[in-house]
């Protein structure tokens, strides 16, 4: 660490007013997942790789699934020849050359014939991970050309646009520390000072070590700060 972190991390601590209580956190992003495989297919191509940045909506894993896109082509020749039966058979039974029954068979396997169309669709509209967010990748499970399975983890991303900060405080503290409450942080990685206001509240407190957790937003845009960097907090209980 150079001579400036360490003073500007000095003078925040000599700054801190008597009695405030110094705890550590972590910046954590707001939105974060694992991306996994919907159907059993080998990668066409990954366009985004780890670090790299990605827009939502953006394609980020694509297969290939010229199979499925076969079947679904059956599907949609199968529906084709069934509402031609159907056309006919209602012109027939309207001439009262069939009975009801025909009609209605042949109306039920158009059914089936459309609903194997929309099934078919649906897998291919597996065949492309979208991105969930704007955001980076963190790790890339998965290589191009790999065959993977339903479930199979491809890619972990996150959305670095919003960091919060998760910390611990003791639970007595809550007859004080609400939403709002601001204070400030400082990060180790950086060297500086940043302001933070609390956002949230743990729901459950600790009864082995009587905490509980709480998530503070900082404010402003600091694109010097990632995900995982981690601090010293100050609060100063009343």
């Amino acid at each position: 660490m150079s001579r400036r972190p360490v003073v500007a991390l000095l003078v925040l601590m000599l700054a801190a007013p008597a009695g405030a209580q110094e705890l550590r956190a972590q910046l954590t992003p707001r939105d974060f997942t694992t991306l996994a495989a919907e159907i059993g297919a080998k990668i066409e191509r990954i366009t985004a790789r780890e670090g790299e940045r990605f827009r939502k909506g953006e394609t980020l894993v694509a297969f290939d699934c010229s199979i499925q896109r076969a079947q679904l082509a059956e599907a949609r020749a199968a529906l084709s020849a069934a509402e031609k039966t159907v056309a006919v058979n209602t012109r027939l039974f309207e001439l009262q050359t069939i009975g009801k029954l025909e009609a209605d068979v042949a109306q039920a396997e158009r059914d089936k014939a459309r609903a194997k169309v929309d099934a078919s669709s649906a897998v291919m509209a597996k065949c492309a991970v979208p991105a969930p967010f704007d955001g980076r990748v963190v790790e890339q499970k998965v290589r191009a050309q790999q065959f993977v399975q339903p479930g199979q983890a491809l890619l972990d991303v996150l959305d670095d646009s919003v960091l919060e900060l998760d910390f611990v405080v003791p639970s007595k503290w809550l007859v004080w520390l609400k939403p709002g409450h601001p204070f400030q942080v400082a990060i180790d990685e950086t060297g500086k000072a940043y302001p933070v206001k609390l956002t949230r509240i743990g729901a459950r407190i600790d009864p082995v070590s009587q905490s509980v957790k709480v998530t503070g937003a900082i404010g402003g845009h600091h694109p010097e700060l990632a995900a995982g960097m981690s601090g010293r907090v100050l609060l100063s209980p009343p």
